[in-house]
């Protein structure tokens, strides 16, 4: 019961879940009845953390929770169950009841699903993929205007390139923006956006790392385009989608609740890394690295905190950040006992809470109910031991 006193509490402080708009009329997207909550803008705010009477604090252990029997799981923070690995997440909105609702992609099946608690996950698109290296379907983000266009966007492998392409209700997939190099690895790609009406694409090297230092070539950059796949306005050079260059497989993309900050995750030959985005300049040296290489893959930027998902080791990394975007302390791993195990995708809800998908079919841990959806809880009072 606290537990699902938490998630009502996450509910409304991320989605003001009292006065939502109503979904479109049903159309070739629509899922099963019983799967239709009042869809929202996507939760984006950066809250204030009240605990409700008696609610478990931020940080605070967890009380325990039975182990899941089949697709059932226990944890009310989980939404959705029995999955292929999640490579994407994003909220979609959430009742006055706490029934939360977001959509997942699963990397290898190209499947785009609703979920929700206690309801079995719709079906919504399968999109015809490539995942026999590390592509997919990789990348998921909402229009900035989701509430009102039901916009879908997602990153996808084909057998000849990887592309963006936009999903909207009642049509077929579009390609927006195509032609980014293809090779033997480097496929990944992750989407955003970057909170003013854009979208932000972060691509793979393909295998190739003098594509990413190719002002000419898709491959290794973080682009930001517009809902047609055309560079968006403001970019640092006219005309390009380019924001910088340099990457070789990108696992997560993550902008601060005031656009200020922009950061992307990497993996290299050397350690996992953590890059800071400066328009118009190449990524340099990277903010944070792991050279024990744990999957630090999806990521969120609070506004004293920044979060990353572990894909090869249990639990989330926490390091205290400064207003400016400065690490003030060491990373500290947190929910690394909770049953969660591996994590993959994240997206932040506000300044306390995140959306995560689990990947532990791909080697860790399993239970009977993974792959995952959850809402975790930060904790408030990360280590503040300085380097």
């Amino acid at each position: 019961m606290v537990r699902l006193i938490a998630l009502l509490a996450v509910c409304l402080l991320a989605a003001g879940c009292t006065n939502l708009p109503e979904e479109p009329p049903p159309t070739s997207w629509t899922p099963q009845q019983q799967l239709t909550p009042q869809a929202g803008p996507k939760p984006e705010l950066p809250g204030e953390f009240t605990p409700a009477p008696g609610q478990r604090q931020p940080g605070q252990t967890q009380q325990s929770v039975p182990p899941p029997q089949g697709c059932k799981d226990f944890d009310a923070m989980v939404i959705a169950t029995c999955l292929s690995p999640v490579s994407g997440v994003a909220m979609i909105g959430a009742d006055s009841q706490g029934t939360v609702t977001a959509y997942a992609t699963e990397r290898t099946t190209g499947r785009l699903l609703k979920v929700a608690r206690n309801v079995d996950p719709v079906v919504i698109a399968t999109i015809p993929v490539d995942a026999s290296s590390d592509g997919g379907l990789s990348g998921l983000a909402l229009s900035a205007t989701f509430a009102e266009d039901q916009l879908v966007y997602v990153y996808v492998t084909t057998p000849t390139d990887n592309r963006v392409l936009r999903l909207a209700p009642g049509d077929q997939p579009k390609p927006i923006l195509t032609g980014i190099p293809r090779g033997p690895s480097g496929n990944r790609g992750v989407l955003a956006s970057d909170r003013k009406g854009a979208l932000l694409v972060a691509t793979g090297d393909a295998g190739n790392p003098a594509l990413a230092a190719d002002p000419n070539s898709l491959a290794g950059k973080v682009l930001r385009i517009d809902g047609q796949g055309n560079p968006a306005q403001g970019n640092p050079t006219a005309g390009s989608r380019v924001l910088t260059s340099g990457l070789r497989l990108p696992g997560g993309l993550c902008v601060s609740a005031d656009t200020t900050k922009v950061w992307v995750t990497d993996w290299t030959p050397a350690a996992d890394v953590l890059y800071r985005i400066e328009a118009g300049k190449a990524l340099g040296n990277p903010a944070w690295t792991w050279p024990d290489k744990p999957g630090i893959a999806g990521c969120s930027a609070q506004s004293n905190m920044m979060s990353a998902a572990m894909s090869k080791s249990p639990g989330v990394v926490q390091l205290p950040m400064g207003p400016d975007g400065s690490f003030t302390g060491k990373p500290e791993i947190i929910m690394a006992d909770t049953g969660y195990g591996m994590l993959g995708p994240m997206e932040m809800l506000n300044d306390e809470a995140s959306l995560v998908g689990t990947v532990n079919k791909t080697g860790g841990k399993t239970v009977s109910s993974d792959d995952r959806v959850a809402i975790i809880v930060r904790t408030s009072n990360p280590s503040a031991q300085k380097d």
